[in-house]
């Protein structure tokens, strides 16, 4: 059975001057699964990925997050809602095209990584995550010196989120090397910490921009492991840029090729591999050349 939709954009359109770079895109991201948005270098995807997340706002278009299981007639309803009232609706719909970049990672619960690693480097392993708990310890010390005092429900808030702390260490395999600088690690293991620390807010969903990105064939199987882990532990859905394909057909559920800014496929890994479209967008053919692309690839 097809799990029920997490994620909907909806015919979203996005421009910089002249230049559409996304162009009327419409897709879905499925509750408990991971989806694979792929496509030639500047075919959109980060910038898709800009949107969802709130760095950028869209010129037309909706981003639907459905955080409970409403049906279709209560989308529409609960949008409407939203209109009138503001960004949530009955707590189960969030607009994130009308929410700013803190109010999706904190209210919708949406995560991210980054092409390019953004850990604290001079700050431990342990540091790194225990930070991403930054606004919950700040609720539980209600805003006061509770926190520097260490009593009341602060020292509840900073005692879970030390153990949750230790728990992903331990998923990553990074236990041993819970003190030592995030700096100081190797480059695989900084990427898994970066994952690792966007799951300390515990994210609906998880956006990975090129988590494999620098990675080799070792560091991209322990990857691969790590979010299948979290898809089944945990239940996050997760959506990704990725430009290995081994790591694309190897744990994905559902797959999105953009081209130039628009949707040119959506299916499952194996209907993507044979795709003409896809194929032909990869290697940069016309439609006339495609015998050619599919006879250079295997098709």
């Amino acid at each position: 059975m097809t799990a029920p939709p997490l994620l909907r954009v909806e015919h979203l359109t996005i421009r910089f001057g002249g230049l559409t770079a996304i162009d009327d895109a419409s897709f879905e991201a499925r509750r408990g699964e991971i989806t694979a948005l792929i496509g030639p270098n500047g075919a959109g995807k980060t910038t898709l990925f800009n949107c969802i997340t709130g760095f950028y706002k869209p010129d037309i278009g909706r981003i639907v997050l459905m955080q409970g299981e409403p049906n279709t007639a209560d989308i529409d309803r609960l949008t409407r809602s939203v209109r009138r009232h503001g960004i949530f609706a009955s707590g189960c719909i969030c607009l994130l095209e009308r929410m700013s970049d803190a109010e999706i990672a904190r209210r919708a619960r949406v995560a991210r990584t980054f092409q390019n690693i953004r850990l604290f480097s001079g700050m431990t392993a342990l540091e790194n995550l225990i930070v991403a708990r930054h606004n919950p310890l700040m609720a539980a010390s209600g805003y006061t010196i509770l926190g520097l005092l260490g009593i009341g429900a602060y020292r509840s808030a900073e005692k879970e989120a030390i153990e949750t702390a230790k728990y992903w260490l331990a998923q990553i395999g990074l236990t041993e090397r819970a003190d030592d600088a995030a700096g100081s690690l190797s480059y695989g293991a900084q990427r898994q910490l970066e994952i690792a620390r966007a799951m300390m807010t515990e994210p609906v969903l998880l956006c990975l921009d090129e988590p494999a990105a620098g990675l080799n064939s070792a560091e991209s199987s322990k990857l691969n492991e790590l979010l299948r882990d979290i898809r089944k532990t945990h239940g996050t859905s997760i959506l990704l840029i990725e430009h290995d394909m081994s790591v694309v057909m190897s744990i994905s559920n559902h797959v999105i090729v953009l081209d130039y800014g628009r949707k040119i496929a959506d299916g499952t890994p194996s209907a993507i591999r044979c795709n003409e479209n896809v194929i032909a967008a990869y290697l940069g053919v016309e439609d006339d050349e495609l015998r050619l692309a599919e006879t250079k690839v295997g098709a």
